[in-house]
């Protein structure tokens, strides 16, 4: 079994061939919980205009060109930055296998190929369309480039299930059936080159899904990543108590030349028991909620009222609502395309800590 270890690139400078493109944003890197890893990036090297006399490398000027509009995420002001060609919106490929379980080291695969194509494609000014891939897990836990081994509640000798140390940030967490985990590879040039926005803006596509189709208020917490449901964010009508700040989403993320890949996971129906072995996220005083949790076994719905609805209807639901809240936050035009037709390289490397 190969071992990953995760390159570190130095970045001397870089630059673009958007004109215009302001604002670019801070990156932050002292917030709790704040699941990321930037290999060595300064923003004191990066320049928004190109120049032939400070640049190592010109990038073409692209088709593509960028529009900055006013967005309200959520109670979270962003510049956007948009990518339009023509009144088009930029292409994602898309992989969609919501209702497959896929082994976590075959989606892992699947990433690294992409973005290795991604970046070949960058080199020539060919890189003319994001990716996202939609699936569930087997059971497995993840660790974050710098995790703690001290937030597992099991010895790695005897661990229930696979345990894979990954080149993300943040702490562990796990992923299982009922979750939805979706992977977007976007090139943040094309979007907005700040990962504070980018967190935030993943956070808005789940605080959206939510809201939209389960009438389920929920928030940001200050300084921490992810998405959230309190006393304040239960539904009127839902009168079961539940426990304050359910966390219903984790983030955790890696960027590398801009562009970014891991992603988000959206606990729908997950048994929540494997959580009970870990300190989900390395944060003590929380929990982890589901959206089946805080429903039910009932959906209300505007056209039709109060209905059952089993597992895998509610999966299909938030999926539908997943995606398009995707597409609409980042701007993208959804293209689907089956998985075999990736080319993957040989000897993708996976770091499986212990596995039964």
């Amino acid at each position: 079994m190969k071992t990953i270890t995760p390159v570190s690139l130095s970045y001397s400078t870089l630059s673009y061939g958007y004109r215009d493109l302001h604002n670019i944003g801070a990156i932050f890197f002292h917030m709790r919980n704040c699941m990321i890893v930037v290999p060595n990036l300064s923003l004191a090297s990066i320049q928004t205009c190109t120049t032939r006399k400070n640049s190592q490398r010109l990038y073409k000027s692209h088709p593509y060109s960028v529009s900055l509009q006013c967005s309200r995420f959520s109670n979270f002001e962003a510049w956007e930055a948009t990518s339009i060609t023509c009144g088009q919106k930029r292409r994602c490929d898309c992989y969609d296998m919501h209702n497959v379980l896929v082994p976590y080291s075959e989606a892992w695969s699947w990433q690294k190929s992409i973005v290795k194509e991604r970046k070949a494609l960058v080199e020539i000014n060919q890189d003319l369309s994001d990716s996202l891939i939609v699936l569930q897990h087997h059971p497995v836990y993840t660790l974050g480039t710098g995790s703690s081994e001290d937030y597992l509640n099991f010895d790695l000798k005897d661990a229930p299930y696979d345990v894979y140390r990954t080149e993300r940030g943040g702490e562990v967490t796990y992923h299982g059936p009922g979750q939805l985990v979706m992977y977007p590879i976007l090139n943040l040039r094309y979007h907005k080159m700040d990962l504070h926005w980018y967190f935030r803006a993943l956070e808005e596509v789940v605080i959206r899904v939510l809201f939209s189709t389960f009438s389920i208020k929920a928030s940001r917490i200050e300084s921490m990543t992810g998405v959230w449901v309190g006393e304040k964010g239960k539904r009127k009508d839902l009168k079961v108590g539940q426990k304050r700040d359910q966390k219903l989403a984790a983030i955790g993320i890696r960027v590398s030349q801009w562009i970014a890949y891991h992603g988000l996971a959206l606990y729908v129906n997950t048994d929540l028991a494997p959580f009970q072995m870990i300190v989900p996220c390395g944060i003590h005083d929380r929990h982890v909620g589901s959206i089946r949790g805080l429903l039910g076994d009932h959906l209300l719905s505007k056209q039709s009222g109060t209905h059952h609805i089993d597992d895998s209807e509610l999966l299909d639901i938030t999926h539908k609502s997943l995606v398009k809240e995707f597409s609409e936050v980042f701007q993208v035009q959804l293209q689907y395309n089956a998985i075999s037709n990736l080319e993957l390289s040989e000897g993708e490397p996976s770091t499986l800590v212990t596995g039964k």
